[in-house]
C-alpha cells in the first residue's frame, strides 16, 4: 500500500515529525531549484536510496511508492525530449520521481496521527486570523486516507472489467471509478456530519 507506515526504530523513524515535513519542504524546493542536470539527479537519487537503506525499508515497497508515477514520468518526460531536450526531460522527470520518494519515505517512517499533531501545532498561531488547525488536520487526514482509497478504487475497477473481458478504454475507466469516488465521496460527509463535524 502507498505511503503506510511501517514500524521501526532508525534514525528517521525516530527523528521528530514536524521536523521531516519541514525537512520535506526544504529539499523539494531545493531540488526543484537546484537540479540543473543529469548528474545532479543520479547524485541525489543515490541519496535518496540510501535514505531508504537507513530507514531499513524494503525495496519491494520503495518500487511499490513509485510505481504509480510510472506512466506519467513517460508521458512527461516524452514531452520534454520534443520540446527542450533529453538532458532536461531526465532532470525534470528525476526531479519529480525524487520529490514523490522523498514523501513517501516521509509517510513510511511517520506515524498519520504524528504529522497531524505537527501540523495542528504549526498552525496553531493562526487561530488569530481565523484558522482552524483542528479543521485543517482533519482536511490533511482525509487526503492521505483517500490516496490509497482511490488507488483501491482504480483497482479493483481496472480488475472487474479484465474479470469480464472488456477491451482497455480510458473512458470506460474513468467513468465507473468516477461514479464510486464520488459515492465514497459522500458517504464521507455524510459520516462526518453525523458526527457533528460541520457545527460550529
Amino acid at each position: 500500500m502507498i505511503g503506510v507506515y511501517r514500524p521501526g526504530d532508525s534514525l528517521l523513524h525516530r527523528m521528530p515529525a514536524g521536523l521531516k515535513l519541514a525537512l520535506l519542504i526544504v529539499s523539494i524546493v531545493t531540488a526543484t531549484v537546484l537540479v540543473r542536470s543529469p548528474l545532479v539527479v543520479v547524485i541525489v537519487g543515490v541519496a535518496v536510496a540510501g535514505l531508504f537503506a537507513v530507514a531499513g525499508i524494503p525495496w519491494k515497497v520503495v518500487v511499490a511508492q513509485v510505481r504509480p508515477m510510472v506512466w506519467m514520468l513517460l508521458i512527461i518526460g516524452a514531452f520534454q525530449v520534443l520540446l527542450t531536450s533529453p538532458a532536461r526531460a531526465v532532470v525534470v522527470c528525476g526531479v519529480l520521481l525524487i520529490s514523490v520518494a522523498l514523501a513517501a519515505l516521509v509517510t513510511l517512517t511517520t506515524r498519520v496521527t504524528d504529522m497531524l499533531d505537527a501540523v495542528t501545532r504549526a498552525l496553531g498561531p493562526l487561530r488569530k486570523i481565523g484558522v482552524d488547525p483542528e479543521r485543517v488536520g482533519l482536511l490533511l487526514a482525509l487526503a492521505i486516507r483517500c490516496v490509497p482509497l482511490l488507488t483501491e478504487i482504480v483497482r479493483d475497477v481496472a480488475e472487474a472489467r479484465r474479470a469480464r473481458g472488456l477491451q482497455w478504454s480510458m473512458t470506460a475507466l474513468v467513468t465507473p471509478v468516477l461514479v464510486r469516488a464520488l459515492r465514497t465521496a459522500d458517504a464521507m460527509g455524510d459520516a462526518l456530519a453525523a458526527r457533528g463535524v460541520d457545527d460550529d
